[in-house]
């Protein structure tokens, strides 16, 4: 998992708007309910982004972060994975995550991503976390219609149990993409990444690869203290990255 229940994301910024937020229930094309959560701004002046979290789901990172881009005017949805499996929408500290990932798929992932997309009703970028930085940068598929997608540590080669990763199939991609990840993250090698930029420009697809010198995975954290250079540029540049998506 990336956070804790005391992560936050940064506020290197003010607002610009007023906003407005709402936990819901969307409905995925097999029919399956599932949790989300939504901040909607005052005054729109950019593309929705639909959130992808890290392995834990739908916690408050996740909710306070579709805030945090609402202040910035861009509707947010954040959706949870485990309207499937889970008997309830608790994501805290007692949520037994580990009993839940093996009953995961990328497709039931991506049904309930697009249900979020559809929820929103505008051109939007997707926008993950770790296992859920992996699935967006899948979802440059140009089947899934997104202006652009953005990583934040997600393990673009292959991993087990997933097997092939964005890397492999980067031909298959689409949309701009930025990726973003820590040059102290054990669990993604320095190779690993480059091997992803090289793939992406063999397949002409539009993107940019930053690596932040000494970040561990989950940098993207206020209460990551050391990182707060990092912290803010990747903000910057995920809010220039939907700036050019308008």
């Amino acid at each position: 998992m990336c956070y804790d229940n005391d992560a936050a994301p940064p506020r290197p910024q003010p607002p610009i708007t007023g906003t407005r937020s709402a936990a819901l229930r969307l409905t995925s094309a097999d029919g399956t309910s599932f949790a989300a959560y939504e901040s909607r701004p005052d005054r729109v002046s950019g593309p929705g982004v639909v959130i992808l979290p890290d392995v834990r789901g739908l916690h408050g990172f996740y909710k306070e972060l579709t805030v945090r881009l609402a202040e910035q005017g861009h509707p947010a949805v954040a959706i949870d994975y485990y309207g499937r499996t889970a008997p309830d929408d608790d994501r805290g500290e007692s949520f037994q995550v580990m009993a839940h990932i093996p009953k995961l798929t990328r497709e039931n992932i991506q049904a309930d991503l697009q249900a979020a997309t559809g929820h929103l009703g505008r051109p939007a970028v997707a926008l993950g976390f770790c296992m859920g930085g992996r699935n967006a940068f899948f979802a440059s598929e140009p089947r899934f219609g997104f202006a652009g997608v953005i990583g934040f540590y997600g393990a673009p080669g292959i991993a087990g149990p997933y097997g092939p990763g964005p890397t492999q199939h980067a031909a298959e991609l689409g949309a701009p993409v930025l990726g973003l990840f820590g040059g102290a993250d054990e669990g993604i090698p320095a190779e690993q990444v480059a091997e992803f930029g090289d793939a992406l420009t063999e397949a002409g697809v539009e993107h940019e690869i930053v690596v932040y010198p000494g970040a561990p995975h989950g940098f993207f954290d206020e209460s990551h203290g050391g990182h707060e250079a990092a912290c803010a540029d990747a903000w910057r540049r995920v809010l220039a990255f939907l700036s050019e998506r308008a």
